[in-house]
């Protein structure tokens, strides 16, 4: 097969099934640091760490590709001090595939220390309130400098539901925005994804995505979800999406992290994920299992001699779950890592799970039996 000219050296996506009764997708990201199979989930390493975890606990979960943040690692230590100490590979020892996103999504939680204009962003740092611009160029020469294999555009995210005229003009500058990163990049090695906006509109999202797409990336994310809308008015605007983007590129709803989201999406025909849910409820004791979530406080698990998962071969379910609570109930270190361990390695294990039903062309019966098991809770 001949690799498209428009993809970066050692960079290429090959569809390898679609299931027969739905849009779910089997493929596998190509990278110059290895494969990555899809539909795949990236944990997210903000300040090139997934926190509490080390980078040989994290490829223990069975993670494939992490992500870590521009915006955050341009403030603290600064792009410079990461390319001097030899890369975000080298820096944060993780040496598989990494996905930098441009900043953009700091567009919408940061709204209130940020000004948007289509010359690009400035930031007030949440650090130490010093003024930070960000334009597409500048994003993609941070992302440059830090090394990742995979870049993202900086777009304009806005919260849902926000007024037409707004979404509109957010979604005129993404595609501005796009066209100028992609004028900027200059690494042979790293591939520049785009990002399709539109807020809840139909005709903005096809617009949106009609003009990326004649641009052609080697990958095209779907932004601005989960940002306030319900899952349902997600799940319409994915239905609307994802069809008008390449068969032969990688799709990325970016941000969509509860298990349902992620069958829901998979089922209309998208490739990666990222979130920071599993670690995040990991941290505050909340654990994913087939049978719905876990909430480790609860007086009820104070004595309880099982697993927290049966048939879980991860950190946490080689203890009790009346340990698991004393670990948080005492403040102990040690909870937070080990939930946050089996919430990831529950993700990869969905994952995994859901690959193979797809390869059976058995998606649609994945997908019922996890739904049905989750409402069980």
């Amino acid at each position: 097969m001949t690799r498209d000219r428009s993809l970066p050296a050692g960079l290429h996506f090959q569809l390898q099934h679609v299931d027969l009764q739905s849009g779910a997708r089997l493929g596998e990201l190509h990278t110059l640091r290895g494969p990555v199979c899809t539909p795949a989930f990236m944990p997210v390493g903000t300040q090139a760490t997934v926190k509490g975890l080390t980078p040989g606990m994290v490829r223990a979960t069975g993670a494939q590709m992490v992500l870590a943040n521009t915006y955050h690692l341009a403030l603290r230590p600064g792009e410079d001090v990461v390319k001097l100490l030899g890369g975000l590979h080298q820096f944060s020892g993780w040496s598989g595939p990494i996905l930098t996103d441009s900043g953009g999504f700091q567009l919408f939680s940061l709204a209130r220390i940020s000004a948007v204009t289509d010359a690009g962003a400035q930031f007030r740092s949440h650090i130490d309130g010093r003024l930070l611009e960000l334009s597409p160029e500048r994003a993609v020469a941070i992302q440059e400098q830090l090394g990742s294999d995979i870049a993202m555009v900086l777009d304009h995210v806005v919260a849902l539901p926000s007024d037409r005229t707004l979404v509109e003009e957010a979604c005129q500058r993404t595609v501005l925005w796009a066209e100028r990163s992609q004028a900027a990049a200059v690494r042979k090695d790293q591939s520049l994804f785009a990002i399709v906006q539109g807020g809840l509109d139909p005709q903005l999202r096809q617009s949106c995505a009609e003009r990326l797409v004649a641009l052609d990336f080697p990958g095209y994310a779907i932004g601005g979800l989960s940002v306030g809308e319900a899952p349902a008015e997600m799940y319409r605007i994915l239905d609307v999406t994802a069809p008008l983007l390449p068969e032969d590129r990688p799709r990325y709803p970016m941000g969509v992290g509860r298990p349902e989201d992620l069958l829901e999406a998979i089922r209309r025909g998208v490739d990666l994920f990222d979130c920071v849910m599993p670690t995040r409820n990991g941290r505050n004791a909340l654990a994913f299992t087939d049978r719905g979530t876990v909430r480790m406080k609860n007086r009820v698990h104070r004595e309880d001699a099982r697993p927290l998962e049966e048939g879980c071969a991860c950190a946490a379910c080689q203890h009790s779950r009346g340990f698991l609570r004393h670990l948080f109930m005492a403040g102990e270190m040690l909870g937070p890592i080990l939930l946050s361990i089996h919430n990831l390695t529950y993700y990869q294990r969905l994952l995994s799970t859901v690959r193979e039903a797809i390869k059976a062309d058995r998606f649609e019966e994945c997908y019922r039996e996890k739904m049905a098991g989750w409402q069980t809770a």
